[in-house]
């Protein structure tokens, strides 16, 4: 009962996210703005981690299963992909570095920078 709690929170804010969605005239798709909305609502305080830290790791562990159908459906368009495989695989090497170093980046400042407010 308490993962079906904690989806339903997370669930919620997504729906709040397709609201802003519809209201707000900025092309942000919903789901970011249900995240933005629950980082704020867990920064605040409104809602504890707790109530949705189990139900969020879940989800998680489910993610790789999302990725199989879209994956899938590449294959019926490989006649179209094959003549630019090669820059396709370029692409996301590179954007894959890049990720890992700015997120590897901002990881070591943001330790540092806890460590620094720990000795102060």
């Amino acid at each position: 009962m308490k993962y079906i709690k904690q989806i339903c929170l997370i669930i919620l804010f997504s729906f709040l996210g397709e609201i802003c969605r519809a209201v707000i005239p900025f092309p942000i798709p919903a789901s970011i703005y249900g995240m933005v909305l629950l980082f704020a609502a867990l920064a605040l305080k409104i809602v504890k981690l707790e109530q949705v830290r189990e139900g969020g790791s879940f989800l998680v562990s489910l993610l790789p299963v999302l990725f199989v159908a879209p994956a899938v459906g590449l294959m019926d368009y490989w006649s179209q992909l094959k003549d630019s495989i090669l820059p396709l695989i370029v692409i996301v090497a590179v954007t894959t570095v890049v990720t890992f170093g700015v997120a590897g980046a901002v990881t070591q400042w943001l330790v540092s920078r806890r460590k620094e407010e720990d000795h102060d």
